[in-house]
């Protein structure tokens, strides 16, 4: 398998979805709430099927995974798969915010290496494969994250899901020494921390693997690091397909 040919064939559709999104939000969402209690729109369904009908067509024997469809939800069997995250903070993306991400990982031997995240409304496409490969595309130009100069943070900054930090999250901040705290809902944390532009992140349990799949595999690719609270390795294809606690750190803080 070439993990390089086929994320780079999947780089001008997820560019594509990302057109897409903006369009139908333009024009006007059609919004609906899931049995979950949690907001979907046409954008999402619409960004889901031009996603996965490319990646089917370049891994045509890997099964997917979507947040969007029942399909492979109860095979727990699966070692080989991708998380698709059509759209990751829809409530972003239904507000005309902009920090919503189009998001696929690559699970081998319930490993993530490979992901692509595409932020439109930022202007800001990342993908890896493998370690040492971890991209950012913006304004016509291509960073390998892997390789980018890191100026140390004079203060530790960390990223939130919430700006109501809880007491297990305030213990990990006091023994790291983390200063700086800012609020940032959907994948595009892992890209921000893989670029420098933060130090790390960390949650209790909560969400899904397609949440954090592609992110996983950028940030670990361009020399960071993702555990849970213990310092243990996430695995993929779960029971119930929930995350466990999660730490991110950047290459600086490792």
């Amino acid at each position: 398998m070439n993990l390089k040919e086929i994320v780079e064939s999947l780089i001008e559709n997820f560019l594509d979805a990302g057109d897409l999104a903006i369009h139908l939000r333009e024009k006007g969402l059609v919004k609906k709430i899931k049995s979950d209690n949690t907001p979907v729109s046409n954008g999402d369904l619409e960004v889901n099927k031009l996603i996965s009908s490319k990646i089917s067509e370049v891994t045509p024997d890997i099964p997917i995974i979507s947040e969007e469809t029942s399909d492979n939800k109860d095979n727990l069997n699966l070692k080989d798969f991708w998380l698709i995250d059509p759209i990751d903070g829809t409530y972003d993306y239904i507000n005309n915010l902009e920090e919503f991400t189009i998001n696929a990982g690559l699970i081998i031997n319930n490993r993530p290496v490979a992901g692509l995240i595409n932020a439109p409304a930022k202007k800001r496409m990342f993908y890896s494969y493998n370690k040492g490969n971890s991209f950012e595309f913006s304004n016509g130009k291509t960073i390998n994250l892997s390789n980018k100069p890191f100026k140390k943070s004079e203060i530790l900054k960390f990223i939130s899901y919430s700006t109501k930090i809880k007491p297990e999250i305030q213990k990990i901040y006091d023994d790291l020494g983390v200063q700086e705290n800012i609020k940032m809902k959907s994948s595009l944390k892992f890209c921000v921390v893989a670029a420098g532009e933060y130090d790390g992140y960390a949650a209790e349990p909560r969400a899904y693997e397609w949440d954090i799949a592609a992110g996983h595999a950028i940030l670990e690719h361009s020399g960071g690091t993702v555990t849970d609270f213990e310092g243990n390795e996430i695995l993929y294809g779960k029971k119930d397909l929930k995350n466990p606690s999660i730490i991110l750190k950047n290459k600086n803080i490792l």
